[in-house]
């Protein structure tokens, strides 16, 4: 999955354990989300969506393959 996460969270001038605090996970969590090695759950990607007042759409985006 494709996301705008370090880009949104670079805006704010956050560090990733910053973030992970904000939204309660490991800021190793953080690091594989951004480097697409983990998707999100659902809670998670809302909790990030509703902390960035975006859409979970306008943040996360299916690849190909997953479509496919």
């Amino acid at each position: 999955m494709n996301n705008r996460l370090k880009v949104l969270r670079a805006e704010r001038d956050w560090s990733q354990e910053v973030l992970a605090q904000k939204v309660g996970v490991s800021r190793q969590t953080i690091n594989a989300i951004e480097r697409s090695k983990y998707d999100p759950s659902l809670p998670l990607a809302f909790k990030i969506a509703r902390l960035f007042v975006l859409s979970i759409e306008e943040i996360f985006e299916p690849t190909e393959e997953e479509l496919a």
